[in-house]
C-alpha cells in the first residue's frame, strides 16, 4: 500500500470568474458545469482545489492573491494566504510551519472550551414539562439539558483531599480543570440524552424523598428501584441511556459508582420487553430519490431558504452524512470549530479524473477532536447535489467563515438549523401529498440507494461510517437489499455476490 505526502495534493488557486448563468434554476442538467482543474504533475494521486463550480467560489476573495483595498491592488501576505485557504488545507502545513507543542505544558486552554465557556451562560434553557419538574435545589439550576452532566453537582463530589483524607495543595481551579477534562470525553448529543436521564433520575429521587446523600453515591437498591419504576413508561434504549447517564455524572465529579453489573445488565434486558408498543421507534421510511425530486417540485429554488435546504438535503443524502453533522440545533448555536463552512469543502481529482467533493466535518461524535470528511460525486438528473450546491452558494453567498448552508435573512445571514430544514421538508412533502419522513431517513436512503446500486457492502460501511452491530441490523430490516441472495436462480444470486462482496483475502 502506497504512503500519502503532502506533496500528493496540489492546491490550485481559482481565478475570478463569471456568475453562474447557466446553473441558476431551472436544473437539468450538470453537462454545463465547468470541469475543475487538474495537476499536470504525472506522479500526483490526487488535486484537491475549492470547487470552481461552487460560485466562483466562497466569495472569491478567499481565493484570490489579489484584492482592492482603498481603491488599491495590494498583495496579500503569506499569512493573510495560509488563513483564507480552506480549513481543510490549513491541516496540511509543512513541519517547518508547524508550531509545535505550547511552550508552556500546564494547564493550556482546552479546545473544546468547556467549564467557563461564556456560550454556556447565554443559551437559554427550555421550561420543565409539567410532568417532570424537580424540586428547586441549589446544587441543580436550571440549565440545558446538555449542561446538567457538568452544572448539576452531587452533595459530595470531587475534593482536594486525597485517599487519606489530608489535604493537598491543590486548588478549586485544579477541581474544575478536571471535570472540563472529563467533560470532554462525551460527544454533545451524549451529553444531552444523558443530562435528560439525570433529570427522570433527580424527579424519581424526589418522589421517593431521598435525601442527597443516597442520590451520589447512589446503591444497587436504589438504581435497581430507578430502573423500575420508569420501565413501562420508557423504551428500554431509553432507560439504558438514563442509567449510563447517571453513571458519567458520577464519574464526572469523582464519585464512585459501585453496581452489580449482572444485576443492573438484567434489569435492563427485562425493562426492554416492557417497553410499550408507543413507545419503540417506529420503522424508519428511507428516502428515495423519487421522494426527493417531489419535495424539489414543491420548492421554491429561487427562496434563499428553501435553496438552501434543497442543498443540504442533496449533500447530506449523497454524501451519507447525518442530518444533524450539516446544520445546527439553534439559531445561536453555530460554532466555526465544530460546523461546516464553505472553508471545509475541496474538490479531489484522482488519476482517472474521477472527481469527488469532499467536506471536512470538524468535529463528529466519533472523531470529535480531527473529526471526518465526507464526499459526493456529480449525479444525473435533478437530485445532482453539486448543481445545487452551487446554486446555492450563489444566490446565498455564505460567508467562508460562516455556517456552509446558511442563508440570506433580512440583510444578513443565518445558519439553517435542524428544526428549519425538518419543517420545510415536511411542508413540501405535505404539498406533494406525501407523508413526512424522519431526518435519520435520508442517511438511511442513502444506504439504500447505494446498495441497491451495488456497492459493495464493507465500501458502503465506510463511506456511511456506519458501527458494524447498526449496519446489519439495518440491513435484516429491507427486503430489497436481500431479495437477490434469496432467488431460486442461482446465476442471479451470484451475479449479485459478485458486485456486493469483498473478494476473499
Amino acid at each position: 500500500m502506497s504512503h500519502f505526502t503532502p506533496n500528493m495534493f496540489q492546491a490550485h488557486t481559482i481565478p475570478r470568474m463569471t456568475p453562474l448563468e447557466e446553473n441558476i434554476l431551472p436544473f437539468h442538467s450538470s453537462s454545463q458545469l465547468n470541469q475543475s482543474q487538474t495537476s499536470s504533475n504525472p506522479t500526483s494521486l490526487t488535486t484537491m482545489t475549492p470547487s470552481i463550480h461552487l460560485k466562483s467560489i466562497f466569495h472569491r476573495q478567499a481565493v484570490q492573491q489579489l484584492h482592492y483595498q482603498n481603491g488599491t491592488m495590494r498583495k496579500e501576505s503569506p499569512r493573510e494566504l495560509q488563513e483564507q485557504l480552506p480549513s481543510a488545507k490549513r491541516r496540511k502545513i509543512s513541519p517547518t510551519q508547524n508550531p509545535g507543542p505550547p511552550r508552556n505544558r500546564f494547564d493550556n486552554p482546552l479546545q473544546n472550551g468547556l467549564l467557563h465557556d461564556p456560550a454556556r451562560k447565554r443559551t437559554k434553557p427550555a421550561p420543565y414539562s409539567p410532568s417532570l419538574r424537580p424540586k428547586p435545589s441549589h446544587l441543580r439550576p436550571h440549565v440545558p439539558a446538555k449542561d446538567r452532566l457538568l452544572l448539576w453537582v452531587p452533595l459530595h463530589a470531587r475534593n482536594v483531599l486525597d485517599q487519606q483524607g489530608r489535604p493537598t495543595n491543590l486548588t478549586a481551579d485544579d477541581l474544575d480543570r478536571v471535570k472540563d477534562v472529563l467533560e470532554g470525553a462525551w460527544a454533545e448529543s451524549t451529553k444531552e440524552t444523558y443530562g435528560s436521564g439525570l433529570l427522570v433520575y433527580h424527579v424519581f429521587c424526589d418522589r421517593k424523598h431521598l435525601p442527597e446523600e443516597q442520590r451520589a453515591p447512589v446503591s444497587q437498591i436504589v438504581m435497581a428501584s430507578f430502573i423500575a419504576t420508569i420501565a413501562g413508561a420508557y423504551s428500554g434504549k431509553s432507560i439504558s441511556n438514563y442509567v449510563q447517564g447517571v453513571r458519567a455524572w458520577h464519574i464526572l465529579h469523582g464519585v464512585e459508582w459501585k453496581m452489580k453489573d449482572d444485576e443492573i445488565a438484567t434489569m435492563l434486558k427485562a425493562a426492554d420487553k416492557a417497553t410499550p408498543s408507543g413507545a419503540r421507534r417506529p420503522r424508519r421510511t428511507p428516502y428515495t430519490i423519487d421522494f426527493i425530486i417531489s419535495i424539489r417540485n414543491h420548492l421554491n429554488l429561487s427562496d434563499p431558504l428553501h435553496a438552501a435546504v434543497y442543498a443540504c438535503l442533496t449533500t447530506t443524502f449523497y454524501s451519507a452524512a447525518r442530518l444533524g453533522e450539516f446544520t445546527v440545533p439553534r439559531l445561536d448555536a453555530f460554532d466555526p470549530d465544530r460546523h461546516v463552512k464553505p472553508s471545509d469543502v475541496t474538490t479531489e481529482v484522482d488519476r482517472q479524473g474521477l472527481k469527488s467533493t469532499v467536506f471536512h466535518l470538524p468535529t463528529t461524535k466519533a472523531s470529535p477532536i480531527t473529526g471526518e470528511d465526507v464526499s459526493w460525486s456529480t449525479q444525473s438528473g435533478l437530485t445532482n447535489p453539486e448543481v445545487a450546491l452551487a446554486h446555492h452558494l450563489q444566490l446565498n453567498e455564505p460567508p467562508p467563515a460562516g455556517a456552509l448552508f446558511a442563508y440570506q435573512y433580512k440583510g444578513s445571514h443565518r445558519p439553517l438549523t435542524k428544526p428549519k430544514m425538518i419543517q420545510v421538508l415536511s411542508n413540501a412533502a405535505k404539498a406533494a401529498g406525501l407523508d413526512p419522513r424522519q431526518g435519520h431517513g435520508i442517511r438511511i436512503g442513502s444506504t439504500l440507494e447505494y446498495l441497491l446500486r451495488g456497492v459493495p457492502f464493507d465500501v458502503m460501511k465506510v463511506k456511511g461510517r456506519w458501527a458494524s452491530s447498526a449496519f446489519e441490523k439495518y440491513l435484516t430490516k429491507h427486503a430489497q437489499i436481500l431479495a437477490p441472495y434469496m432467488q431460486d436462480k442461482p446465476e442471479i444470486h451470484a451475479a449479485f455476490v459478485r458486485i456486493t462482496m469483498p473478494p476473499l483475502r
